[in-house]
């Protein structure tokens, strides 16, 4: 699962926090599954207030998870979601779209907050917490 910049800061936020609140019990809930964040969360979340200050702790808060890099394949789905997106009206915003994109290349679901952007893209597996 892809876990997108929205799940993120709320998990980053509980851990800070010391708070169990949504984020931290949907991994308790999905343990077992693998756990992986696309180049561009990488990157949103280094332009962050909360974690973009600090190289070392932005590179331990990312650690546990599987960084999903740039393909062909991912710049082909971005080029078809935007392409769809636009003949419809309905654009979202580029980041969303290369995380959608890379999701559906490696065929893995997206976990998000932002599900009513993202429902916009066929095929994408969206799992709300």
């Amino acid at each position: 699962m892809i876990l997108d910049s929205t799940f993120l800061v709320d998990f980053e936020r509980e851990v800070r926090r010391g708070e169990r609140g949504a984020a931290t019990r949907f991994l308790e809930d999905n343990a077992n599954e693998p756990l992986m964040i696309t180049f561009t969360i990488a990157g949103e979340l280094a332009a962050g207030e909360s974690l973009g200050r600090d190289r070392m702790r932005w590179e331990a808060f990312l650690s546990p998870f599987q960084l999903l890099g740039f393909t062909t394949e991912v710049a082909w789905h971005f080029g078809d979601i935007y392409r769809a997106l636009r003949q419809t009206g309905s654009l979202i915003g580029a980041n969303d779209m290369w995380i959608a994109a890379t999701a559906k290349a490696f065929g893995v679901a997206l976990v998000t907050r932002n599900a009513d952007d993202f429902s916009r893209i066929a095929g994408l597996d969206i799992r709300r917490y």
